[in-house]
């Protein structure tokens, strides 16, 4: 079931990519040498884009379904660590400085950010730390963030500056380049692959701690895989393309029933759905006519996301009547 779910969602992406290269505001015609700069546009707009759009895509989707795992909860996403919301502070600082305009500087601050959270995270779950101490401290972590975020903006040196932090908060791949997908794809291959070591500790936790501790799972050493692959998978999909929500927590339950439900049966069909939502939603954004230009991929995934989380709890509080 599985290698067929695997091969249908690579299939997806295989159409999905060239299409991603030719739709845009201006329709690129593969079979006619009319379209003025044609390859500048393929090679150094849309090409780099369609890259972001399908590594980001399979980090947020591996990423959700093994936050879901570890935390044993159908409604976990990769912002519930305060992860994201770290790197997000650490980009709206350099607006706030006026640093981010400097190459390379953006996306450092954002990663110190996600590097910071993460250790914030691991010092207050502790060696000894549970399950629930540690959402208890990501769900902290999220808050003060988020408080430290709206202060920025609320003493922001400039109109202009609350302007761009506001924009770059609402998440999108519109004019990335190659300098992006250099940072993001190292980065969230390393956190996927960190998250796929720990496969077969996600499946062992299923039974509950106390069982995966008798079948040889160290809860510490799987706290810190976690928390070092979802940190690298966010944080750099953070510092290049701002606040991206839902694909973690729904590309799971899109495939889920699809698998035998085990965490390790769920990653890569995960990462494939998220790299393939992902790419079709940008496209979307891309060719959406709206007079004041591009819709962009952070509200609409919201958009998406609201709904879709909507029914999950409504589904829930049936199950529990």
């Amino acid at each position: 079931m599985n290698l067929r779910l695997n091969l249908l969602l690579l299939a997806g992406l295989v159409l999905a990519v060239p299409l991603s290269l030719l739709a845009g505001r201006v329709w690129i015609n593969p079979f006619s040498a009319e379209t003025q700069n044609a390859s500048l546009i393929l090679l150094q707009l849309r090409l780099p884009r369609a890259v972001l759009a399908v590594t980001l895509g399979a980090g947020l989707g591996v990423t959700g379904a093994a936050m879901q795992a570890y935390l044993r909860n159908p409604l976990a996403d990769p912002g519930l660590f305060g992860i994201a919301p770290g790197a997000a502070l650490g980009a709206v600082l350099s607006f706030w400085t006026g640093y981010a305009a400097t190459p390379w500087v953006l996306p450092g601050f954002a990663l110190v950010g996600a590097s910071g959270a993460m250790l914030l995270l691991a010092l207050i779950a502790g060696r000894g730390g549970g399950v629930a101490l540690f959402t208890l401290a990501g769900l902290m972590v999220s808050s003060l963030a988020g408080a430290l975020m709206s202060l920025a903006i609320s003493l922001s040196p400039s109109p202009f500056a609350m302007s761009e932090i506001v924009t770059w908060m609402m998440g999108a791949l519109a004019d990335r380049s190659w300098r992006e997908v250099g940072i993001a794809v190292p980065c969230t291959l390393g956190g996927i692959w960190v998250l796929w070591t720990a496969r077969r500790s996600l499946d062992a936790l299923t039974l509950g701690e106390m069982a995966a501790r008798s079948l040889g799972v160290d809860p510490l050493v799987l706290q810190i895989q976690v928390i070092a692959g979802v940190g690298l998978v966010i944080g750099s999909g953070v510092a290049v393309a701002g606040i991206i929500g839902f694909v973690g927590l729904m590309v799971p339950h899109l495939v889920r029933p699809l698998t035998d439900r085990r965490p390790s049966a769920l990653l890569l069909p995960s990462g494939l759905a998220g790299a393939l939502l992902l790419l079709v939603a940008d496209c979307l954004c891309r060719v959406l006519p709206l007079a004041s230009g591009e819709l962009r991929l952070g509200i609409a995934l919201s958009l998406l996301g609201t709904p879709f989380f909507l029914v999950l709890l409504l589904r829930m509080r049936r199950r529990m009547i």
